[in-house]
C-alpha cells in the first residue's frame, strides 16, 4: 500500500509519478524501496487518469455484509470462550484462598 501512498502523494503535490519519485517518498518514509515494485507501479500508472481513478473508487458501491461464519468456526470461537472463561474462574478461586490462609 505505501507504493500506491507515495503515488497519491506526489499526484496531489503536482509532481510526476516517476519511479525516482516514489522510491523519494518511500526513502523519506523509512521504507526501503523494492526496484520491481516501483518500475510495476509506474508501468501500471501510465496513462491513467490519476483523478478520473480516484473519483470512481470513491464513488464505487459498498459491498454487501460478510458472509456469515461457518459452524466450526463458531463451535472453535464457543470452546475457546468456555475454556478463557474456565481458567478465569480458576485464577480467581486460588486468589481467593491465598486470602484466607
Amino acid at each position: 500500500m505505501e507504493y500506491i501512498y507515495s503515488a497519491m502523494v506526489l499526484h496531489s503535490a503536482g509532481k510526476p509519478v516517476t519511479e525516482e519519485g516514489i522510491t523519494s517518498v518511500l526513502k523519506a518514509a523509512g521504507v526501503a524501496a523494492d526496484k520491481a515494485r516501483v518500475k510495476a507501479l509506474t508501468a501500471a500508472l501510465e496513462g491513467v487518469n490519476i483523478d478520473e481513478a480516484i473519483k470512481s473508487a470513491a464513488m464505487a458501491p459498498v459491498a454487501a455484509a460478510p458472509a456469515a461464519a461457518p459452524a466450526d468456526e463458531k463451535k472453535a470461537a464457543k470452546k475457546e470462550e468456555k475454556e478463557e472463561k474456565k481458567v478465569s474462574e480458576e485464577e480467581a478461586a486460588a486468589g481467593l484462598g491465598a486470602l484466607f490462609g
